[in-house]
């Protein structure tokens, strides 16, 4: 994956995360998931381009 194309599908995830917790709340299931997904991009992105 590209450098743009990780940073695309951050946003993407971001914005789903956004959505999913004005639905949800901070605290329930589905929100926790997608922050753990969200991070896993964060940290990829960090393995892959600043270091």
């Amino acid at each position: 994956m590209t450098k743009n194309e990780l940073l695309e599908h951050i946003e993407n995830k971001r914005t789903e995360l956004q959505n999913i917790v004005l639905k949800n709340g901070l605290d329930s299931h589905i929100t926790i998931l997608y922050s753990q997904e969200l991070d896993q991009l964060l940290n990829q992105y960090d393995h892959s381009f600043l270091r």
